[in-house]
């Protein structure tokens, strides 16, 4: 079995421009307090101020711009636990193509209420996502969008890392929360061919670590069991195209606890005043004191997403712990 090809720069340099003034070129912001813990200098990029608050968007444009036009008429469908499912809502909604997203039974409400609202139609299910979609794809003649292994949206993703090195020139050292890989998968792409000597450090929740069980194993595997607060961050699978991305172009991949996740995304709401999901949390974890990862005085930038905030379940996750009497 051959390895899927990896993204090149002609293909991320094609996705920016497909993209370009159809989603937001997010800005670098600073955190002093991430970068005295750390010692290392931090620029954060801040992608939960993307449109539908989160990068997923970037991908979504960038395949169904590629789409023809007998694809664009019988429509897409895809898979999600919330974030895909707006980004692609919001951009099937642009261009007048319908859209059917397949989302757990257990999905946030607030999540599966904005991809309503952003035109698309919704199906829960407590059955195999993948395999429902599937299932309307060729019943209906659609076209499925993955959410994070098709090359178009690891391109689209990449473009995040395009701008990063706009940005911050010198960074060393890039921090990307790792779910499916799409992300990481297109940053890493990005950086390696602008900045080979930055390290990509994929940083994933260890009730989710996927990535992590696939890079041991040396091929994609799937999870049995999925209980991470992160739910960007917690796909049931590894796809071909994102495990070739990562284990050729990422330098390592960390898992992080729940209580590490929920520390990030509180030093995030408190210090850096951003309103984040759980998945933004996972990504600034190694800034959270002294890390063997982070060389002092460094030039780090870790992206921050989602934006995706459910505010009862942030008071659940946040409420003080009753002793037991």
């Amino acid at each position: 079995m051959t390895s899927p090809d990896l993204t090149t720069l002609d293909d991320l340099r094609a996705a920016q421009a497909r993209i370009r003034g159809k989603v937001h070129r997010t800005t670098q912001g600073s955190s002093e307090y991430l970068s005295r813990t750390s010692g290392a200098r931090v620029s954060t990029k801040l992608e939960l101020f993307q449109k539908t608050g989160s990068f997923k968007v970037r991908g979504v444009i960038n395949t169904l711009a590629q789409l023809t036009a007998v694809e664009k008429a019988r429509g897409v469908v895809s898979m999600s636990a919330g974030n895909h499912a707006q980004a692609l809502a919001w951009g099937a909604t642009q261009l007048g193509v319908a859209a059917t997203i397949v989302m757990p039974a257990t999905a946030m409400a607030s999540k599966v209420e904005a991809t309503r609202g952003y035109g698309g139609t919704v199906i829960q299910t407590a059955d195999d996502l993948l395999a429902t979609a599937r299932d309307i794809m060729e019943r209906e003649g659609r076209t499925l969008i993955h959410p994070f292994d098709d090359p178009r949206v690891i391109a689209g993703q990449g473009t995040v890392g395009l701008e990063i090195v706009e940005d911050v020139p010198d960074v060393d050292v890039v921090l990307v929360g790792c779910g499916g890989g799409g992300l990481l998968s297109g940053v890493a792409a990005a950086i390696k061919a602008l900045r080979p000597s930055a390290r990509v450090i994929g940083i994933e929740p260890e009730q989710s670590a996927v990535m992590s069980l696939s890079l041991a194993a040396g091929s994609p595997q799937r999870l049995q069991v999925n209980k991470t607060i992160a739910d960007g961050l917690a796909p049931p699978f590894t796809g071909a195209n994102a495990f070739a991305h990562v284990r050729a172009l990422v330098d390592e991949v960390i898992t992080v606890s729940e209580s590490q996740i929920l520390d990030g995304m509180r030093v995030l709401m408190e210090r850096c005043k951003l309103f984040v999901e759980p998945s933004a949390g996972a990504a600034v974890v190694p800034l959270l004191g002294p890390h063997r990862l982070i060389p002092a005085g460094a030039r780090v930038v870790p992206i921050v997403c989602g934006g995706n905030v459910d505010v009862a379940k942030v008071a659940t996750l946040f409420a003080p712990t009753v002793p037991a009497p």
